[in-house]
């Protein structure tokens, strides 16, 4: 899927210091580079490329890792997509290991007050099968080694950082007592709470890993971690089955592909609807004069909140498993996007009823998590996945230490009923068994001349397109370098509720910009970051890379 824009000029590798309060961690290398939310899923990373391995062997280890050092979202129980460039001159491709609704699924199975921590909005994982993919058809060194790091990190165990002792200190005091695998298994060691430094270990975890390791993505489908997940299913009234399990299939699908300033930005395709979002954005910005405007003129925030309003109106009202709904819309042709950029008011916010006085959405969680790898060969992965909502379902599987999935949330729960509450029932992405579940993940490539120069995504529901988005304008239009790129403020518009989120230090650094943005109509709101992009940058003259983990959420990023 193409759409051509026009070519303004580009400095990707500029020098100068973040002027911004969420200092990120700069690396450079020369060869390779990993960044990630977790130092030791980095450091796993990196050691596996320097063992021989490549950048997708280097994928499979971080995020086998993440597993064990970061629950909250890194993953063996839930699911997402990974952009892969195999390297120099070669097509990019997107692994898509989306969760699936089981066969027992039912379109009306859940009331809108359900709860989100339950066996039953547990979605079929689908993080090995993806990984297995990737592996299989890219990967060198052998899969067992990959775990290596993990196993041990699980075993021996770790130290806990500041951002993970925040993490588990959060959960633990929302998860009630009926949790009982769970508070088990992250129990801080002296039973009051987790600090830095404290020594994080989970033996049933690390046996899992080692038998994962030992026979492959297939126990997780068919085998003795599949007869464990199962289990827990028959115990609290879950709907995943064997057959399931055995069913799952990862998948390989063409990347959405956005011609830019003369660079291919490669993004994922349905169910994400990333890619398409990105598409429709700066399809839009073609006609729009951004050169006369700085990046945070009143003119230009406004323009960019206005158009991601109405990019999430048509997400609300046309995506889903493209698998289910037959795309036919022109979402992505430049007439389309041409007549959505045109239809900003540059004087006045459109409220969102306006746009759509039948269709509301409600917000998804910002517990997702993303990185990025870059070999000395030039094969390139951006990751993101998730397990939904913070640590899932908080569902432990009994004897296998790791979490499940609630990603059966981001289904609409019920089909027709739209509400100023903020639930929305279009038909594209109610439930159906089998079929794959709307997502917001946006892991990108940028790539010039059929080379990677930029990878990046970010966790946060609904605000990782416009975090990725900005990201990108940040870079391709304003001509950042990457570490002020990431660094600088953010904001994000859903379309409904009608606010315009803004991170605080826009305010802080901006304050006239916030009251013309107010005196345009638009519902400012605040908070204190928005999602966590782990990004990594190769000068395509010298082939060095910079490594920038975001400061808003920790992160390591390291180069060789």
């Amino acid at each position: 899927m193409r759409l051509h824009h026009f070519s303004p000029a580009l400095c990707l590798w500029l020098i100068a210091a973040p002027v911004c309060g969420h200092e990120p961690h700069v690396a450079t290398g020369q060869r390779s580079m990993v960044v990630s939310v977790s130092r030791p899923a980095t450091e796993a990373g990196i050691a596996t490329i320097n063992r021989g391995g490549n950048a997708v062997d280097a994928a499979v280890a971080v995020a086998i890792a993440l597993q064990v050092t970061w629950p909250e979202a890194g993953n063996i129980g839930g699911g997402g997509f990974m952009l892969l460039h195999p390297g120099p001159k070669k097509t990019p491709i997107c692994i898509e290991y989306r969760e699936t609704a089981p066969a027992a699924a039912t379109v009306n199975m859940f009331k809108l007050d359900d709860s989100r921590h339950t066996c039953r909005v547990v979605g079929v994982p689908g993080t090995l099968r993806g990984l297995e993919l990737a592996h299989v058809k890219y990967g060198r060194l052998p899969w067992a080694a990959l775990f290596n790091p993990a196993i041990a990190l699980a075993d021996q165990g770790f130290e806990v950082d500041v951002e993970l002792a925040k993490s588990l200190n959060k959960v633990l005091r929302d998860t009630p007592e009926s949790f009982a695998e769970f508070r088990r298994v992250y129990a801080p060691p002296l039973g009051a709470e987790w600090k830095v430094g404290d020594i994080l270990k989970q033996p049933d975890l690390a046996k899992t890993l080692q038998q994962l390791a030992s026979f492959g993505a297939e126990d997780f489908y068919r085998g003795h971690v599949a007869n464990l997940l199962v289990d827990e299913m028959r115990r609290c009234d879950g709907l995943i089955t064997h057959a399931d399990l055995m069913s799952y299939q990862a998948k390989i699908r063409e990347p959405v592909q956005i011609e830019f300033n003369g660079y291919d930005i490669f993004g994922p395709p349905l169910p994400s609807s990333g890619g398409i979002c990105l598409a429709e954005m700066f399809g839009a910005l073609r006609k729009w004069k951004l050169a006369g405007d700085d990046r945070w003129s009143a003119n230009s925030v406004h323009y960019r909140a206005e158009l991601m309003k109405r990019v999430f109106l048509d997400r609300a009202r046309h995506l889903g498993d493209s698998d289910f709904v037959p795309i036919s819309y022109p979402l992505m042709q430049k007439v389309y996007t041409q007549q959505l950029g045109q239809s900003i008011n540059l004087e006045r916010a459109t409220p969102s009823r306006e746009l759509a006085p039948e269709l509301f959405t409600k917000p998804e969680s910002p517990s997702t998590t993303h990185f990025s790898v870059i070999d000395a060969a030039g094969m390139a992965v951006s990751n993101t996945y998730t397990l939904e909502q913070s640590y899932g379902s908080r569902i432990v599987v009994r004897g296998a230490g790791f979490l499940l999935n609630n990603e059966m949330g981001d289904f609409n729960w019920q089909p027709g009923l739209t509400d100023d509450q903020g639930h929305i029932g279009t038909p594209a992405n109610v439930i159906a068994p089998g079929k794959r579940m709307l997502s917001s993940q946006t892991p990108v490539l940028v790539l010039k001349k059929g080379e990677t120069i930029l990878s990046t995504g970010s966790p946060g529901g609904r605000t990782i397109i416009n975090t990725v988005f900005c990201v990108l304008m940040n870079v391709l239009q304003y001509n950042l370098d990457l570490p002020t790129a990431v660094a600088e403020p953010r904001f994000h518009h859903q379309w409904m509720p009608d606010k315009l989120h803004c991170e605080e230090e826009l305010a802080t650094r901006f304050p006239e910009l916030i009251e013309e943005l107010k005196r345009k109509g638009h519902d400012v709101v605040f908070s204190n970051s928005q999602g966590d992009a782990h990004s990594i940058s190769r000068d395509p003259a010298t082939g060095k890379l910079q490594g920038v983990a975001d400061g808003r959420r920790g992160g390591f990023a390291q180069g060789d």
